[in-house]
C-alpha cells in the first residue's frame, strides 16, 4: 500500500521552476503543506497539513519554507491542531505582520527526516513520482506525475503516449517498485 503521510496528495519534491532546485538546494525536499494563514497578533500561522494525521507536520524541525524562489530555514518553536487545521508558532516570527508575510509558503523537509516505511509495497507518494511505469508485457506507460487519494485505493496518474490513472494496489495490481532503477512492474491493460 502507499503511505501518503507524511506528505499526501501532491507531496513531490518542492521545486520553485520545474526541474531546477530553489536556490542553495542541494539535497532532495518533500512538501508536507503550506501556510494559509495567520492567527491572532503574535504571530501564530495557520497551516494546511498533507501529512497524516495533520497534525503530524509539528514533529518537523526546522520547516524550510519557499517563497519568492527561495528556501528558507525557519525553526519550529510550538504547534497544535486547531479544528480542521494546524496552527504553528515559528521562532522568530512574533507578530501578525510578520505571519502575513509568509502565507503561501510551501512547508518542506529534507526527504532524509522521514521516517523509513516499514512494510511491503508500502512507499511515501514522494518516493513514486517521477517512477517509470511498464506493464508485464514490456509495455512503456510512462511516469508517474502525482497521485490521489480515493475512498478506497490511491491512484497514480502516469502521464506516457496519455495520461492514465492506475489504482495503487499491491501485489494485484503493482507488483514491483524498485526506486533505484527508478521503475514500477504494473499488471494493467494498456489500453486501459
Amino acid at each position: 500500500r502507499t503511505v501518503p503521510p507524511p506528505s499526501s496528495p501532491v507531496s513531490g519534491e518542492t521545486r520553485t521552476k520545474p526541474g531546477t532546485p530553489a536556490e542553495g538546494d542541494e539535497q532532495r525536499f518533500v512538501t508536507l503543506g503550506r501556510i494559509s494563514g495567520v492567527h491572532g497578533v503574535q504571530g501564530w500561522v495557520r497551516v494546511h497539513s498533507d501529512t497524516s494525521p495533520r497534525e503530524n507536520i509539528v514533529n518537523y524541525s526546522p520547516w524550510f519554507l519557499v517563497r519568492g524562489g527561495r528556501r528558507e530555514t525557519w525553526k519550529l518553536k510550538s504547534g497544535r491542531g486547531h479544528g480542521k487545521t494546524v496552527l504553528a508558532k515559528l521562532e522568530g516570527c512574533n507578530d501578525r505582520n510578520a505571519a502575513e508575510e509568509l502565507v503561501g509558503a510551501l512547508i518542506s523537509v529534507p526527504r532524509a527526516a522521514l521516517p523509513d516505511t516499514s512494510l511491503p509495497g508500502e512507499y511515501y507518494w514522494a518516493d513514486l513520482v517521477g517512477l517509470a511505469v511498464k506493464t508485464t508485457d514490456d509495455v512503456d506507460l510512462g511516469r508517474i506525475d502525482h497521485l490521489f487519494e480515493t475512498g478506497s485505493n490511491d491512484v497514480m496518474v502516469v502521464q506516457g503516449d496519455r495520461e492514465r490513472l492506475v489504482p495503487y494496489i499491491w501485489k494485484q495490481v503493482v507488483l514491483e517498485v524498485d526506486l533505484k532503477a527508478g521503475e514500477m512492474l504494473v499488471d494493467w491493460d494498456p489500453e486501459f
